[in-house]
């Protein structure tokens, strides 16, 4: 009799071969961006998400129910969301987990019920939702799913419509947003959903797969189990680090030197023998030093000898982390101990210079990330406890970031969280400038957000591939500048180019262009560019201030 339902434990099995079905083709999601800059993450931000959950997950009993599951999954992705894409995820899980998590066994109607959920928790959680995107084609499977729940019984055969529907879906993608079809791609978030529901129903199918992550690390969340730490040396093998030089009084040619080794291999591991015509050093991990000073002596004296215990060592070196963990726990709980301050301030930045920029403006807790690693909805709810703060203003500054910091602002209830949507450094920048300690939060999120609409913002990188936008063919290692709007000018010259989208977005109302320069441009080159936008631009103010960002040649802001 063919099964009708989905238990516990192939649920399990189907979330976690999605989840590894990501995993492996994560890198052909992150060539799927539209923009072809060297940061195209959203492959990387989709499995980071997913990987928190399967973490959470494997931390499980064997015979964890639907419920246990169904609280992994959504604490998991919530927690580990990253990106916009990761979170539009981890929003999809949780509305499908609400629904099922109260049911033993998934037939078809509670999974489409599922699935009618998700995309409405989904939809809720995007301000401004986009046709053409990974929420097009959730609410196409989903739609399906409601039409076919009461037409099937087989699972296997629901399955297979609803990504039937999902890839039709996911290939008119480009027909809904032009800047898609011009590219030559559908959704990378799409893509990605498909991707993980391929992988479920080839789990369903029974293909045999092999679930071992590159790295999965538990969120702090449902499954996530912490403690004492015994300390084991288990592991040592051999106790005695031995170290000693035999000073030769006979030959020692090359079959006397294989005897040698493979005696003290015999006894040992990590060995390490130097021989020329005078001395002889060794290394060997042992249980028996005594033994490998005998050896040496049939070739002559020995000097330097020293013995370690390695499990001594071991035990110290855990115990002084112990020590460690515990001082710096003492200094957390006195920190929450300690009054809260008014205001804290968190940041999301890239590179050492732009961190200090705002260290100095008062910022209290630096996510580093950005362009180049989206921090998590954990990350961020780390750093508003860090901050410790009656009210804790955040700024993303990175359109890619703001859900996140969203989703970390529902999930806190004991102090105030103002998410400032920052889309850039820069408008972060002039944020903090803005901020006014005598006005309350409400004026203060309005004021920060009437500065950073002044601000424009120019970043400057290379393109990793070919493509076309906005009507502009893009070849691979073109520069290209990026506005907040999309390409504002391509060429071979870095100058060439930064300039050319100067003159883009600098009017008559702009009065001041800062300039922050990346790891990859050298201080002379910056200034040569600095003077050369003050040749061309006599009447603005232009400052230049080292970013250290990575990718990114230099990030210029118009104010």
């Amino acid at each position: 009799m063919e099964t009708r339902t989905v238990s516990a434990a192939m649920l399990r099995r189907m979330f976690l071969t999605g989840a590894k079905n990501l995993e492996h083709r994560k890198e052909w999601i992150n060539q799927l961006n539209v923009f072809p800059v060297p940061d195209g993450d959203t492959g990387t931000n989709m499995t980071l998400t997913i990987m928190s959950a399967a973490a959470e997950i494997n931390a499980l009993p064997e015979d964890a129910g639907i419920e246990l599951l169904s609280k992994a999954i959504s604490g998991g992705s919530l927690r580990g969301a990253r990106g916009n894409s990761g979170v539009i995820l981890s929003q999809l899980c949780r509305g499908f987990t609400k629904e099922i998590r109260d049911h033993e066994e998934l037939d078809i109607h509670v999974i489409a019920a599922g699935l009618k959920r998700a995309v409405d928790t989904a939809y809720k959680a995007v301000m401004k939702p986009k046709e053409g995107t990974i929420l097009t084609v959730a609410r196409s499977i989903a739609e399906k799913g409601l039409e076919l729940m009461d037409e099937m019984e087989d699972p296997g055969e629901f399955f297979a419509a609803l990504l039937k529907a999902g890839q039709e879906s996911l290939d008119r993608t480009p027909e809904l947003l032009p800047v898609l079809k011009e590219a030559g791609v559908v959704d990378s978030g799409g893509e990605g959903l498909m991707t993980v529901l391929y992988g479920a129903v080839d789990a369903w199918n029974g293909k045999e797969l092999d679930l071992t992550f590159e790295s999965m690390q538990p969120a702090e969340g449902v499954a996530a189990v912490s403690g004492h730490k015994e300390i084991s040396t288990d592991d040592i093998k051999f106790g005695y680090c031995t170290e000693f030089i035999i000073n030769l009084e006979k030959p020692f040619p090359e079959e006397e030197e294989e005897k040698m080794k493979s005696f003290l291999t015999s006894i040992g591991d990590s060995l390490v023998l130097v021989a020329d015509e005078e001395i002889v050093k060794i290394h060997v991990h042992t249980n028996h030093p005594g033994q490998a000073f005998e050896k040496g002596l049939e070739y002559g004296s020995l000097s330097r000898m020293k013995i370690d215990n390695m499990r001594i060592e071991h035990q110290e070196k855990l115990f002084r982390e112990s020590e460690m963990q515990a001082a710096k726990q003492k200094e957390q709980e006195e920190k929450e101990a300690a009054p809260r301050k008014e205001n804290g301030f968190i940041a999301v930045t890239i590179g050492d210079g732009m961190s200090e920029i705002f260290t100095g403006l008062g910022v209290d807790v630096l996510i580093k990330g950005g362009q180049t690693m989206n921090p998590s909805t954990d990350d961020m709810l780390s750093a508003i406890k860090e901050a410790h703060a009656e009210t804790v203003y955040i700024l993303p500054n990175n359109k890619n970031v703001i859900l996140a910091a969203n989703q970390a602002q529902s999930l806190t209830n004991d102090c105030r969280v103002v998410v400032v949507p920052t889309k850039t450094v820069p408008q972060g920048i002039t944020a903090m400038i803005a901020f006014n300690a005598e006005l309350d939060p409400e004026a203060n999120l309005e004021a920060m957000r009437e500065e950073i609409s002044r601000v424009k913002t120019v970043e400057v990188t290379y393109a990793v591939r070919e493509t076309k936008i906005d009507g502009v063919e893009i070849h691979m290692d073109d520069i290209m500048a990026i506005g907040d709007d999309g390409i504002l000018a391509v060429g071979s010259d870095i100058k060439e180019v930064a300039l050319e989208a100067l003159k883009a977005v600098v009017d008559e109302e702009s009065e001041l262009i800062s300039i922050y320069n990346g790891d990859n441009f050298s201080g002379d080159e910056t200034e040569a560019l600095t003077d050369l936008v003050t040749e061309t631009f006599p009447d603005l103010d232009v400052e230049a201030n080292y970013g250290g960002q990575p990718i990114y040649y230099c990030i210029m802001s118009v104010e």
